[in-house]
Protein backbone atom coordinates (compact mmCIF):
# COMPACT_ATOMS: atom_id res chain seq x y z
CA UNK A 1 0.00 0.00 0.00
CA UNK A 2 0.99 3.67 -0.30
CA UNK A 3 2.24 4.24 3.21
CA UNK A 4 3.01 7.89 3.95
CA UNK A 5 4.57 8.57 7.34
CA UNK A 6 4.75 11.74 9.38
CA UNK A 7 6.79 13.04 12.30
CA UNK A 8 5.20 15.58 14.64
CA UNK A 9 7.59 17.91 16.49
CA UNK A 10 6.47 20.23 19.29
CA UNK A 11 8.92 22.88 20.43
CA UNK A 12 8.96 24.53 23.84
CA UNK A 13 10.75 24.29 27.18
CA UNK A 14 7.34 24.57 28.87
CA UNK A 15 6.38 21.21 27.35
CA UNK A 16 9.48 19.47 28.65
CA UNK A 17 9.08 20.65 32.25
CA UNK A 18 5.39 19.77 32.32
CA UNK A 19 4.19 23.36 32.70
CA UNK A 20 2.06 22.99 29.58
CA UNK A 21 0.47 19.73 28.42
CA UNK A 22 1.05 18.96 24.74
CA UNK A 23 -2.39 18.63 23.18
CA UNK A 24 -1.26 19.86 19.76
CA UNK A 25 0.44 16.65 18.67
CA UNK A 26 -2.58 14.56 19.68
CA UNK A 27 -4.88 16.71 17.55
CA UNK A 28 -2.52 16.66 14.57
CA UNK A 29 -2.16 12.88 14.79
CA UNK A 30 -5.94 12.43 14.77
CA UNK A 31 -6.35 14.64 11.70
CA UNK A 32 -3.55 12.87 9.82
CA UNK A 33 -5.04 9.50 10.66
CA UNK A 34 -8.32 10.53 9.03
CA UNK A 35 -6.63 10.96 5.64
CA UNK A 36 -4.52 7.81 5.81
CA UNK A 37 -1.20 9.29 6.93
CA UNK A 38 0.56 7.21 9.57
CA UNK A 39 2.24 9.05 12.44
CA UNK A 40 5.63 7.46 12.96
CA UNK A 41 6.68 9.51 15.98
CA UNK A 42 5.75 12.48 18.15
CA UNK A 43 8.69 14.39 19.63
CA UNK A 44 8.84 17.28 22.09
CA UNK A 45 12.08 19.28 22.14
CA UNK A 46 13.54 22.37 23.78
CA UNK A 47 13.77 25.88 22.35
CA UNK A 48 17.31 25.10 21.26
CA UNK A 49 18.90 25.47 17.83
CA UNK A 50 21.01 22.32 18.12
CA UNK A 51 18.02 20.26 19.24
CA UNK A 52 15.92 21.52 16.32
CA UNK A 53 18.69 20.77 13.78
CA UNK A 54 19.27 17.25 15.13
CA UNK A 55 15.56 16.43 15.30
CA UNK A 56 14.89 17.69 11.78
CA UNK A 57 17.80 15.65 10.37
CA UNK A 58 16.44 12.48 11.95
CA UNK A 59 12.88 13.26 10.93
CA UNK A 60 13.81 13.77 7.28
CA UNK A 61 15.50 10.36 7.30
CA UNK A 62 12.37 8.68 8.68
CA UNK A 63 9.32 10.52 7.31
CA UNK A 64 7.86 12.11 4.21
CA UNK A 65 6.05 14.76 6.25
CA UNK A 66 7.26 16.78 9.24
CA UNK A 67 4.75 18.93 11.10
CA UNK A 68 6.18 21.29 13.66
CA UNK A 69 4.49 23.61 16.18
CA UNK A 70 5.78 26.26 18.55
CA UNK A 71 8.40 28.96 18.77
CA UNK A 72 7.00 31.31 16.09
CA UNK A 73 6.07 34.20 18.40
CA UNK A 74 7.62 37.70 18.59
CA UNK A 75 9.64 37.27 21.79
CA UNK A 76 13.33 36.48 22.25
CA UNK A 77 12.71 32.87 23.29
CA UNK A 78 10.87 32.12 20.04
CA UNK A 79 13.82 30.86 17.99
CA UNK A 80 12.12 28.44 15.60
CA UNK A 81 11.83 30.81 12.64
CA UNK A 82 15.48 31.97 12.48
CA UNK A 83 16.61 28.40 13.14
CA UNK A 84 14.56 27.12 10.21
CA UNK A 85 16.08 29.85 8.08
CA UNK A 86 19.55 28.57 8.95
CA UNK A 87 18.52 24.96 8.37
CA UNK A 88 16.82 25.40 4.98
CA UNK A 89 18.90 28.33 3.75
CA UNK A 90 18.00 31.78 2.47
CA UNK A 91 17.49 34.97 4.43
CA UNK A 92 14.79 36.54 6.53
CA UNK A 93 12.45 38.70 4.43
CA UNK A 94 9.21 40.57 5.05
CA UNK A 95 6.13 38.80 3.68
CA UNK A 96 3.97 41.74 2.70
CA UNK A 97 0.54 39.99 2.81
CA UNK A 98 1.28 38.87 6.37
CA UNK A 99 2.41 42.36 7.37
CA UNK A 100 -0.76 43.84 5.90
CA UNK A 101 -2.85 41.33 7.83
CA UNK A 102 -1.02 41.98 11.12
CA UNK A 103 -1.55 45.73 10.65
CA UNK A 104 -5.23 45.10 9.98
CA UNK A 105 -5.55 43.06 13.18
CA UNK A 106 -3.94 45.74 15.35
CA UNK A 107 -5.93 48.57 13.82
CA UNK A 108 -9.36 46.92 13.59
CA UNK A 109 -9.43 43.98 16.02
CA UNK A 110 -6.94 44.56 18.83
CA UNK A 111 -7.39 48.38 18.72
CA UNK A 112 -3.77 48.82 19.76
CA UNK A 113 -0.74 50.44 18.12
CA UNK A 114 1.80 48.13 16.50
CA UNK A 115 5.36 48.07 17.75
CA UNK A 116 8.46 46.86 15.91
CA UNK A 117 8.31 43.51 17.68
CA UNK A 118 4.89 42.88 16.13
CA UNK A 119 6.17 43.58 12.62
CA UNK A 120 8.69 40.76 13.17
CA UNK A 121 5.75 38.36 12.80
CA UNK A 122 5.74 39.14 9.08
CA UNK A 123 9.38 38.12 8.65
CA UNK A 124 9.86 34.66 7.14
CA UNK A 125 12.74 32.68 5.59
CA UNK A 126 13.01 33.31 1.85
CA UNK A 127 13.23 29.53 1.38
CA UNK A 128 9.66 28.91 2.56
CA UNK A 129 6.20 29.01 1.08
CA UNK A 130 4.01 31.09 3.41
CA UNK A 131 0.71 29.64 4.59
CA UNK A 132 -1.50 32.49 5.80
CA UNK A 133 -2.83 32.27 9.34
CA UNK A 134 -6.22 33.98 9.45
CA UNK A 135 -6.60 33.31 13.19
CA UNK A 136 -3.41 34.99 14.41
CA UNK A 137 -0.32 37.02 13.61
CA UNK A 138 2.24 34.24 13.02
CA UNK A 139 2.01 32.59 9.59
CA UNK A 140 2.75 28.94 8.94
CA UNK A 141 5.64 28.07 6.65
CA UNK A 142 6.21 25.19 4.24
CA UNK A 143 9.71 23.98 3.35
CA UNK A 144 10.69 21.27 0.87
CA UNK A 145 13.72 19.00 0.94
CA UNK A 146 14.35 15.88 -1.16
CA UNK A 147 10.67 15.68 -2.16
CA UNK A 148 9.69 15.73 1.51
CA UNK A 149 7.99 18.61 3.28
CA UNK A 150 8.20 20.35 6.63
CA UNK A 151 5.41 22.65 7.77
CA UNK A 152 6.01 24.90 10.77
CA UNK A 153 2.92 26.23 12.55
CA UNK A 154 2.28 28.45 15.57
CA UNK A 155 1.82 26.63 18.86
CA UNK A 156 -1.38 28.45 19.92
CA UNK A 157 -3.89 25.57 19.77
CA UNK A 158 -6.86 27.30 18.16
CA UNK A 159 -4.61 28.85 15.49
CA UNK A 160 -2.85 25.56 14.80
CA UNK A 161 -6.16 23.67 14.55
CA UNK A 162 -7.53 26.10 11.98
CA UNK A 163 -4.34 25.91 9.91
CA UNK A 164 -4.35 22.10 10.02
CA UNK A 165 -7.98 21.75 8.99
CA UNK A 166 -8.22 24.54 6.44
CA UNK A 167 -4.73 24.62 4.94
CA UNK A 168 -2.47 21.69 5.79
CA UNK A 169 -4.83 18.74 5.34
CA UNK A 170 -6.00 19.85 1.85
CA UNK A 171 -2.37 20.50 0.89
CA UNK A 172 -1.25 17.04 2.01
CA UNK A 173 -4.15 15.37 0.22
CA UNK A 174 -3.14 17.14 -2.97
CA UNK A 175 0.56 16.34 -2.67
CA UNK A 176 0.53 12.75 -1.39
CA UNK A 177 -1.29 9.64 -2.56
CA UNK A 178 -2.12 7.82 0.64
CA UNK A 179 -3.82 4.60 1.53
CA UNK A 180 -6.70 4.22 3.96
CA UNK A 181 -6.66 3.69 7.71
CA UNK A 182 -9.55 2.33 9.74
CA UNK A 183 -9.90 1.56 13.44
CA UNK A 184 -12.46 -0.44 15.42
CA UNK A 185 -12.34 -0.39 19.21
CA UNK A 186 -14.08 -2.31 21.96
CA UNK A 187 -13.89 -2.09 25.75
CA UNK A 188 -13.49 -5.03 28.13
CA UNK A 189 -13.55 -5.31 31.92
CA UNK A 190 -13.11 -8.09 34.44
CA UNK A 191 -10.02 -9.71 32.93
CA UNK A 192 -6.31 -8.86 33.11
CA UNK A 193 -4.27 -7.91 30.05
CA UNK A 194 -2.09 -11.03 30.00
CA UNK A 195 -5.10 -13.34 30.45
CA UNK A 196 -6.99 -11.52 27.72
CA UNK A 197 -4.01 -11.81 25.36
CA UNK A 198 -3.79 -15.54 26.04
CA UNK A 199 -7.54 -15.90 25.50
CA UNK A 200 -7.38 -14.47 21.97
CA UNK A 201 -3.87 -15.58 20.99
CA UNK A 202 -4.89 -17.90 18.15
CA UNK A 203 -7.15 -15.29 16.56
CA UNK A 204 -4.48 -12.61 16.85
CA UNK A 205 -1.81 -14.84 15.27
CA UNK A 206 -4.02 -15.37 12.22
CA UNK A 207 -4.83 -11.73 11.55
CA UNK A 208 -4.20 -10.54 7.98
CA UNK A 209 -0.84 -8.82 7.59
CA UNK A 210 -2.38 -5.36 7.19
CA UNK A 211 -4.36 -5.59 10.45
CA UNK A 212 -2.90 -4.96 13.88
CA UNK A 213 -4.31 -5.25 17.41
CA UNK A 214 -3.38 -2.85 20.22
CA UNK A 215 -4.02 -3.38 23.96
CA UNK A 216 -4.85 -0.18 25.85
CA UNK A 217 -5.29 -0.92 29.58
CA UNK A 218 -6.58 1.69 32.04
CA UNK A 219 -8.02 1.40 35.55
CA UNK A 220 -9.04 -2.23 35.38
CA UNK A 221 -10.38 -2.03 31.83
CA UNK A 222 -8.75 -2.87 28.51
CA UNK A 223 -9.56 -1.29 25.19
CA UNK A 224 -8.77 -3.45 22.18
CA UNK A 225 -8.17 -1.39 19.05
CA UNK A 226 -8.06 -3.19 15.73
CA UNK A 227 -6.35 -1.07 13.08
CA UNK A 228 -6.10 -1.68 9.37
CA UNK A 229 -4.18 -0.17 6.46
CA UNK A 230 -4.91 -0.65 2.78
CA UNK A 231 -5.29 0.91 -0.66
CA UNK A 232 -8.88 -0.25 -1.23
CA UNK A 233 -11.26 1.38 1.23
CA UNK A 234 -14.12 -1.11 0.79
CA UNK A 235 -11.90 -4.18 1.03
CA UNK A 236 -10.22 -2.77 4.14
CA UNK A 237 -13.57 -2.04 5.78
CA UNK A 238 -14.92 -5.52 5.06
CA UNK A 239 -11.75 -7.19 6.33
CA UNK A 240 -11.60 -5.23 9.57
CA UNK A 241 -15.32 -5.68 10.19
CA UNK A 242 -15.05 -9.45 9.73
CA UNK A 243 -12.17 -9.75 12.19
CA UNK A 244 -13.83 -7.35 14.65
CA UNK A 245 -16.93 -9.56 14.78
CA UNK A 246 -14.72 -12.57 15.54
CA UNK A 247 -13.01 -10.61 18.32
CA UNK A 248 -16.34 -9.55 19.83
CA UNK A 249 -17.44 -13.18 19.95
CA UNK A 250 -14.21 -14.27 21.62
CA UNK A 251 -14.41 -11.62 24.39
CA UNK A 252 -18.19 -11.71 24.78
CA UNK A 253 -17.96 -12.60 28.47
CA UNK A 254 -15.90 -9.47 29.21
CA UNK A 255 -17.31 -7.09 26.60
CA UNK A 256 -18.54 -3.74 27.93
CA UNK A 257 -19.19 -1.95 24.65
CA UNK A 258 -18.13 -2.40 21.02
CA UNK A 259 -17.24 1.23 20.37
CA UNK A 260 -14.62 3.65 21.62
CA UNK A 261 -16.53 5.32 24.48
CA UNK A 262 -15.86 5.44 28.25
CA UNK A 263 -17.62 2.93 30.46
CA UNK A 264 -19.96 5.49 32.06
CA UNK A 265 -21.25 6.55 28.65
CA UNK A 266 -21.74 2.91 27.64
CA UNK A 267 -23.81 2.39 30.80
CA UNK A 268 -25.77 5.59 30.22
CA UNK A 269 -26.62 4.32 26.74
CA UNK A 270 -27.67 0.97 28.20
CA UNK A 271 -29.93 2.67 30.76
CA UNK A 272 -31.38 4.91 28.06
CA UNK A 273 -32.07 1.90 25.86
CA UNK A 274 -34.18 0.30 28.58
CA UNK A 275 -35.70 3.55 29.92
CA UNK A 276 -34.12 3.03 33.34
CA UNK A 277 -32.65 5.45 35.88
CA UNK A 278 -29.70 5.37 38.27
CA UNK A 279 -28.89 6.82 41.69
CA UNK A 280 -25.67 6.80 43.71
CA UNK A 281 -24.55 6.61 47.33
CA UNK A 282 -20.87 7.56 47.27
CA UNK A 283 -18.63 7.52 50.30
CA UNK A 284 -14.99 6.89 49.33
CA UNK A 285 -15.36 8.22 45.76
CA UNK A 286 -16.76 11.54 46.96
CA UNK A 287 -18.93 12.25 43.91
CA UNK A 288 -16.48 10.95 41.31
CA UNK A 289 -19.03 8.56 39.79
CA UNK A 290 -21.70 11.26 39.63
CA UNK A 291 -19.22 13.60 37.94
CA UNK A 292 -18.37 10.95 35.34
CA UNK A 293 -22.02 10.69 34.30
CA UNK A 294 -22.78 14.41 34.35
CA UNK A 295 -19.76 15.17 32.17
CA UNK A 296 -21.85 13.82 29.28
CA UNK A 297 -24.77 15.67 27.73
CA UNK A 298 -28.16 14.07 28.34
CA UNK A 299 -27.21 12.58 31.72
CA UNK A 300 -30.47 13.85 33.24
CA UNK A 301 -32.34 11.26 31.18
CA UNK A 302 -30.85 8.43 33.20
CA UNK A 303 -29.29 9.94 36.34
CA UNK A 304 -31.67 10.97 39.10
CA UNK A 305 -28.97 12.10 41.52
CA UNK A 306 -26.86 10.89 44.38
CA UNK A 307 -25.76 11.32 47.95
CA UNK A 308 -22.13 11.90 48.92
CA UNK A 309 -22.36 10.24 52.34
CA UNK A 310 -18.71 10.65 53.24
CA UNK A 311 -19.07 10.66 57.03
CA UNK A 312 -20.81 8.20 59.30
CA UNK A 313 -23.08 11.08 60.32
CA UNK A 314 -24.39 11.51 56.77
CA UNK A 315 -24.72 7.76 56.28
CA UNK A 316 -26.93 7.66 59.35
CA UNK A 317 -28.90 10.88 58.98
CA UNK A 318 -29.52 10.89 55.22
CA UNK A 319 -29.52 7.23 54.26
CA UNK A 320 -30.62 5.70 57.57
CA UNK A 321 -27.72 3.34 58.19
CA UNK A 322 -28.12 2.50 61.94
CA UNK A 323 -25.34 3.66 64.23
CA UNK A 324 -25.26 0.14 65.64
CA UNK A 325 -24.01 -1.16 62.27
CA UNK A 326 -21.57 1.70 61.80
CA UNK A 327 -20.14 1.19 65.30
CA UNK A 328 -19.80 -2.59 65.00
CA UNK A 329 -19.02 -3.83 61.48
CA UNK A 330 -18.14 -0.30 60.34
CA UNK A 331 -18.73 1.97 57.36
CA UNK A 332 -16.63 -0.22 55.08
CA UNK A 333 -18.74 -3.34 55.26
CA UNK A 334 -21.22 -5.45 53.34
CA UNK A 335 -24.04 -4.47 55.67
CA UNK A 336 -23.40 -0.75 55.20
CA UNK A 337 -23.17 -0.69 51.40
CA UNK A 338 -26.24 -2.89 51.06
CA UNK A 339 -28.25 -0.47 53.20
CA UNK A 340 -26.83 2.53 51.35
CA UNK A 341 -27.85 1.04 48.00
CA UNK A 342 -31.31 -0.02 49.13
CA UNK A 343 -32.09 3.25 50.89
CA UNK A 344 -30.84 5.62 48.19
CA UNK A 345 -32.81 3.58 45.65
CA UNK A 346 -35.97 4.19 47.68
CA UNK A 347 -35.15 7.78 48.60
CA UNK A 348 -34.67 8.89 44.99
CA UNK A 349 -37.15 6.45 43.44
CA UNK A 350 -34.95 4.92 40.76
CA UNK A 351 -34.42 1.61 38.99
CA UNK A 352 -30.76 1.02 39.87
CA UNK A 353 -28.33 2.11 42.55
CA UNK A 354 -24.60 1.98 43.25
CA UNK A 355 -23.13 2.30 46.74
CA UNK A 356 -19.41 2.43 47.55
CA UNK A 357 -17.47 2.65 50.81
CA UNK A 358 -13.77 2.10 51.26
CA UNK A 359 -10.35 3.27 52.43
CA UNK A 360 -8.59 5.16 49.66
CA UNK A 361 -5.39 6.09 51.50
CA UNK A 362 -2.69 7.03 51.98
CA UNK A 363 -3.62 6.43 55.62
CA UNK A 364 -6.67 5.18 57.52
CA UNK A 365 -6.10 1.48 56.90
CA UNK A 366 -5.98 -1.28 59.49
CA UNK A 367 -4.77 -4.87 59.43
CA UNK A 368 -8.30 -6.10 58.77
CA UNK A 369 -9.17 -3.30 56.34
CA UNK A 370 -5.96 -2.02 54.71
CA UNK A 371 -5.67 0.92 52.34
CA UNK A 372 -7.44 0.08 49.09
CA UNK A 373 -10.09 -2.12 50.74
CA UNK A 374 -13.54 -1.37 49.30
CA UNK A 375 -17.09 -2.66 49.51
CA UNK A 376 -19.33 -2.07 46.49
CA UNK A 377 -23.05 -2.78 46.16
CA UNK A 378 -25.33 -2.51 43.14
CA UNK A 379 -29.06 -2.91 43.40
CA UNK A 380 -32.38 -2.88 41.67
CA UNK A 381 -35.80 -3.16 43.32
CA UNK A 382 -35.53 -6.96 43.52
CA UNK A 383 -31.87 -7.68 44.18
CA UNK A 384 -28.71 -6.37 45.85
CA UNK A 385 -25.25 -7.58 44.85
CA UNK A 386 -22.35 -6.71 47.15
CA UNK A 387 -18.69 -7.57 46.87
CA UNK A 388 -15.41 -6.53 48.48
CA UNK A 389 -12.20 -5.63 46.64
CA UNK A 390 -8.60 -4.96 47.61
CA UNK A 391 -6.94 -2.38 45.41
CA UNK A 392 -3.26 -1.64 45.87
CA UNK A 393 -2.62 1.78 44.42
CA UNK A 394 -2.40 5.42 45.49
CA UNK A 395 -5.48 7.41 46.46
CA UNK A 396 -6.38 8.65 42.99
CA UNK A 397 -6.00 5.26 41.31
CA UNK A 398 -7.88 3.50 44.12
CA UNK A 399 -10.78 5.89 43.55
CA UNK A 400 -10.70 5.35 39.79
CA UNK A 401 -10.56 1.57 40.16
CA UNK A 402 -13.48 1.71 42.61
CA UNK A 403 -15.54 3.70 40.14
CA UNK A 404 -14.77 1.43 37.18
CA UNK A 405 -15.41 -1.74 39.18
CA UNK A 406 -18.71 -0.40 40.48
CA UNK A 407 -19.81 0.59 36.98
CA UNK A 408 -18.97 -2.83 35.60
CA UNK A 409 -20.91 -4.51 38.42
CA UNK A 410 -23.88 -2.28 37.52
CA UNK A 411 -23.53 -3.17 33.85
CA UNK A 412 -23.63 -6.89 34.66
CA UNK A 413 -26.78 -6.37 36.75
CA UNK A 414 -28.53 -4.37 34.02
CA UNK A 415 -27.65 -6.96 31.37
CA UNK A 416 -28.88 -9.86 33.50
CA UNK A 417 -32.02 -7.93 34.41
CA UNK A 418 -32.99 -6.45 31.04
CA UNK A 419 -31.30 -8.55 28.35
CA UNK A 420 -32.03 -12.13 29.38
Amino acid sequence: MNKVQATIITIGDELLIGQVIDTNSAFIAQELNKIGIQVLQRIAIADDEQAIFKTLNNAFNDSEIILLTGGLGPTADDITKPTLCKYFGGEMIVHQPTLDFVQYLFENVFKKPMIERNTKQAEVPSSCQVIMNEKGTAPAMLFEKNNKICIAMPGVPFEMKWIIREKVIPLLQEKFITGFIEHKTLLTAGIGESFLAEHIIDWEKNLPANLKLAYLPKFGMIRLRLSGYGNNKEELHNSIQTEFEKLKHLVKKYLVVDEDVPIELAIAQLLQKHSKTLVLAESCTGGLIASAFTNHAGASNIFNGGVVCYSNFSKNKILQVPNEILNTVGAVSKETVELLAANVLQLLNSDYAIAVSGIMGPDGGTQEKPVGFVWIAVANKKEIRAKSFQFRYDRERNMQHTMVTALNMLRELIVSDCEK
